[in-house]
């Protein structure tokens, strides 16, 4: 069965697509008007093609939804009416307790049901988080991903994984660049330290890349535990040591691609993520998109040549 397209709504946040000078401008328009934003945005996923949502920071996020159309239900009648759906919200780096610095547990659960709640109101079944970022090479004292510390991560998501699954919702991890789940190796060792029935993964196939792994080969050992996967591609692996602030992300940008433009296999990850159970959604990321529907199009177009 031919699987449904999604994308993250960070794909419509280049000033272009706006006609706007600065992401600033764009986040500044869609906090006066969180309708107007939401229905151009929604118009041009239906004229893509695309029928899946997954939220991000903002003004892609839950919060803006609801100043929008004031409730979850609302919001997913004004979707349903174009064909569209929720499948996914992302917690954003930022946007939540720190895992790494807070001892508060129960803020940090009652955030994750917070977002869980809304997702069931809407029809959705999967809570995206990620680790914290590491710290910029060199920094004093140094910080270490060992076992101490990926075993404290492992305890809090399943704490939070219990949580959201009474919601019905699963926890699912994404692989950032430059965060504490990024390696092959914090993959392959948070996993193991991880309970498969309360925490999933959301591989990202452009991120794993760009930390000198290989996707495919990452997708086939943990398919089982696979719910949703990040489709995109990188020009090639980091090669230098990046400053880990609030410009982090900004200096990921010129590592990736779109799908199809750079190093990763299609093929053998399009054969790995059908056999996952998130084998129905193929979630094409594209990081602020000048022309986001030609952007997609040609996505969804790479995912079925790869499928065939």
């Amino acid at each position: 069965m031919a699987p449904r397209f999604a994308t993250d709504i960070v794909t419509f946040y280049h000033p272009g697509f706006w006609g706007l000078d600065s992401a600033d401008a764009v986040r500044d328009r869609a906090v006066r008007n969180p309708e107007g934003f939401w229905r151009r945005v929604m118009d041009a996923l239906a004229e893509a093609g695309v029928s899946g949502i997954e939220l991000t920071f903002a003004p892609g996020d839950i919060a803006s939804a609801l100043r929008a159309f004031g409730d979850a239900p609302s919001f997913r009648r004004e979707l349903a009416a174009r064909g569209l759906s929720v499948v996914s919200a992302f917690i954003a780096e930022g946007d939540s307790p720190d895992w790494r610095h807070s001892d508060d547990l129960p803020a940090i659960v009652a955030d994750a049901e917070r977002r869980a709640a809304f997702l069931a109101e809407v029809g959705a079944e999967l809570l995206i988080a990620g680790l914290p970022m590491r710290t910029t090479y060199g920094t004093r004292p140094p910080f270490f991903v060992d076992a101490a510390y990926m075993t404290r991560m492992a305890d809090i998501a399943h704490v939070v994984g219990e949580a959201v699954a009474r919601h019905g919702v699963k926890l699912a991890f994404h692989t950032e660049s430059n965060s504490t789940l990024w390696y092959e190796r914090d993959i392959d060792l948070f996993m193991a330290l991880t309970d498969p029935r309360y925490v999933w993964l959301c591989p990202d196939s452009c991120h794993i890349a760009l930390g000198g792994g290989d996707p495919v080969a990452v997708a086939r050992r943990h398919s089982p535990r696979i719910a949703l996967a990040h489709w995109k591609d990188a020009v090639k692996p980091i090669d230098v040591e990046l400053t880990i602030d609030d410009t982090v992300f900004a200096q990921q940008q010129p590592y990736m691609a779109e799908p199809g433009q750079g190093i990763v296999d299609w093929r053998g990850w399009a054969d790995a993520m059908s056999r996952t159970p998130g084998a129905g959604i193929v979630l094409i990321e594209l990081d602020e998109a000048a022309d986001p529907v030609a952007a997609l199009r040609a996505g969804m177009a790479v995912a079925r040549e790869a499928r065939a």
